[in-house]
């Protein structure tokens, strides 16, 4: 039985029910390109499906649009999986449970996918209505969005003849998201030695804070559990002897750390010197960190007596230096638009293996020789203590465009409708906007979507009401093209 069939607009949440039946994860989008090709079939409309499975859906203009602009309507096809521990979800097999509850619709135990599949519904529903006066249209669908932009940047852009691009991968209902930074992800590898040694094994670990996207939180200046616990081992090391055997914190490069820990080994009469260190390090950190971490802690956890490899004392002090002097969070903020941060970056993911220390980063402009410049510091940093560093995923930045006709467009029907001012917006996150916008010439583009709470989680939400507005508004925006 359907779960969302009563739902309002009705074929918007069909296809969206629809979408969550199909595994549609990053890396495995073959079986939902499959499913949109299929439905451009049915509906006897022009269809492109390229070897990545991007999909582009073409509906000629209704009657009286045919000299209006060509519209791009684009969103991504690929989810985040995640799941809570005790779910039993196969996300390669499993259609999403799926469970509203007043307002919003979630999935049992996972994440729901409304980013971006909301944007999907949305295009399809658009396509299948006969009844809808709108330009011509060029519904384009992306895959893997969410580890790279790979779609969008494999797409043969010479299929689009569009001049507006209204992009549905928002999560914040009336905002008129009009730029966007680049980014890049870099990545560092240096090598360590080890020796054996014996003594206590301790764990530490950095524990408690919030997190957060990297893009969208950086500016709430939180801290990263990775280069406190790299600030903790140094400060304890500047009075007391240890070697390090482990070190390891973050889980993507794209959300700021929220936990890191390590295994040090240390004589037994230190232990308790590192204990007392722990204490009064917690209690420094909420204080720094007041306002935005006062949850964090420092803990030592003693494991036993043993022998094991550690780090070779070059290697530790290469190691901690490198941790110590890596760039992290806001470095500079935009001169024209209040409050927009323009360039920063985010150490991710750090592991210590057997030989060498692995960091991922992501970097993130608004202006492409930050970008660069900030990824040139952290090479200069990897290469001068002997590693080494390359970089991937590099994407290009959406820039607010001053003269855009699109956006006084939008804002007007959006007043009209709501009798109030949509936000007219900057972001430091990605968006697939600036692969388009950095291909097509004069290319004017504008992100909406839906109220989305806790997206990348198992605790996400899709507002029911939100998703309704954002439609019947979309449906307007392209009643008014014209």
């Amino acid at each position: 039985m359907a779960v969302l069939e009563r739902l309002k607009p009705e074929r918007v949440f069909y296809y969206f029910e629809e979408i969550c039946k199909i595994p549609h994860g990053s890396g495995n989008t073959k079986q939902i390109s499959d499913y949109l090709a299929a439905f451009a079939q049915k509906q006897g409309l022009k269809y492109i499906q390229d070897e990545s499975n991007n999909v582009v859906i073409y509906k000629d203009a209704s009657p009286g649009y045919e000299n209006a602009p060509v519209v791009i309507l684009q969103g991504h096809m690929d989810m985040v999986c995640e799941k809570l521990p005790s779910s039993k979800h196969d996300f390669e097999r499993d259609p999403l449970d799926l469970q509203v509850e007043g307002d919003f619709i979630s999935a049992k135990g996972t994440t729901l996918g409304g980013d971006d599949g909301i944007a999907v519904a949305y295009g399809l529903a658009v396509l299948e209505d006969a009844a809808l006066e709108h330009p011509a249209l060029e519904v384009v669908f992306t895959v893997d969005e969410e580890i790279g932009l790979l779609g969008a940047k494999s797409l043969d852009k010479s299929l689009l003849k569009g001049k507006y691009l209204i992009n549905l991968d928002s999560e914040e209902e009336g905002y008129l998201w009009s730029g966007c930074a680049g980014g890049l992800v870099g990545i560092s590898e240096l090598p360590v030695r080890r020796v054996e040694a014996s003594g206590t094994l301790c764990k530490v670990k950095i524990d408690g804070l919030k997190g957060g996207h990297s893009g969208a939180e950086i500016h709430k200046i939180r801290g990263n559990a990775t280069l406190i616990l790299a600030r903790f081992l140094h400060e304890f090391g500047m009075e007391h002897a240890f070697s390090l055997v482990s070190f390891g914190g973050g889980q993507k490069d794209n959300a700021i750390p929220r936990q890191a820990e390590a295994e040090i080994l240390l004589e037994q009469e230190e232990l308790q010197e590192l204990k007392l260190f722990a204490e009064i390090f917690t209690e420094k950190m909420r204080i720094e960190y007041t306002g935005t971490d006062e949850g964090m802690t420092a803990e030592v956890e003693e494991e036993g007596e043993g022998s094991c490899q550690v780090l070779h004392p070059v290697s530790q002090e290469k190691i901690l230096f490198f941790l110590m002097n890596h760039p992290h969070g806001v470095r500079k903020m935009c001169g024209f638009i209040d409050g927009l941060v323009e360039t920063s970056c985010n150490l991710g993911i750090t592991h210590l293996k057997e030989d060498i220390l692995s960091c991922v980063t992501n970097v993130r402009s608004s202006v492409g020789t930050e970008k660069d410049a900030l990824g040139e510091q952290i090479r200069y940093l990897t290469e001068f203590l002997g590693g080494e560093y390359l970089t991937e995923g590099e994407y290009p930045a959406w820039e607010y465009l001053k003269d855009s006709r699109l956006r006084p467009l939008m804002m007007e029907v959006y007043k009209e409708m709501y009798q109030k001012e949509p936000a007219v917006e900057v972001i430091h996150a990605g968006l697939e906007c600036g692969i388009f916008y950095e291909s097509i010439p004069g290319l004017d583009c504008i992100s909406i979507g839906p109220d989305m709470k806790n997206i990348h989680t198992s605790e996400e939400k899709l507002s029911i009401s939100s998703t309704k507005r954002v439609y019947e508004y979309l449906l307007e925006v392209l009643k008014r093209i014209k």
